[in-house]
């Protein structure tokens, strides 16, 4: 497969994973409407260079797993089921509920760059939803485990990070009152993609019976 494409599938799938609010693009955007796009950029890069090291460490785990087909089909199982659940949840269950307000303090640029690193460092779920995703694309023949398809897909996956946080550093100001960042909407949003991830685990389970 050309490195060029794996980088591409590298920076859409994490570009999908950090598109619903979380803790680090909210607080990308809090950080630069309080002060300055600058500082904002400064904690993305901070976050990038974690979810680069989180990335190829799914991609070690995912080659592993690879290798034990056993362990794999009982792991598609699995994410299948809390995917659907995860589905059910959002689009039917989830309640609208107040958005905690992140208010960072003022900090040196330097900080900010840790911060972003600590940040990202706590948020694990990019290491099993890598190797999920690592392995999927890899049962479609879209990926191999050599190093310089894991290296293209590590960088693009940090790349779609860091676009997906600038959007929010300079968009958030003008969307923030709009109605589709509501909570209600925005559960529909996580649900949706959710959903869509379950679709491709069936997919890929109906392909190996």
């Amino acid at each position: 497969m050309n490195i060029t494409v794996i980088f591409f599938l590298g920076l859409i799938i994490a570009l999908v994973g950090v598109i619903p609010p979380g803790l680090l693009n909210m607080t990308a955007a809090k950080v630069s409407l309080k002060e300055g796009p600058n500082r904002g950029i400064i904690f993305s890069i901070g976050v990038c260079l974690i979810v680069f090291l989180q990335t190829y460490i799914a991609a070690m785990l995912a080659r592993y797993l690879n290798n034990h087909t056993d362990v794999v089909v009982i792991l598609q199982r699995v994410a299948f089921v809390i995917f659907v659940l995860i589905t059910i949840y959002f689009l039917l269950l989830a309640k609208t509920s107040t958005k905690p307000d992140i208010e960072p303090h003022t900090r040196s640029s330097q900080s900010r760059f840790f911060q972003g690193m600590f940040l990202s460092a706590i948020n694990v779920f990019p290491i099993p939803y890598q190797a999920y995703m690592t392995i999927t694309i890899a049962g479609f023949g879209w990926f191999n485990f050599e190093k310089t398809s894991i290296l293209s897909y590590v960088t693009g996956a940090a790349m779609g990070t860091f676009v997906m946080l600038y959007v929010y550093i300079f968009f958030f100001d003008k969307i923030k009152n709009k109605s589709f960042t509501s909570q209600k909407n925005m559960n529909y949003m996580i649900g949706a993609l959710t959903g869509i991830v379950a679709g491709i685990t069936l997919i890929n389970i109906l392909m190996d019976l």
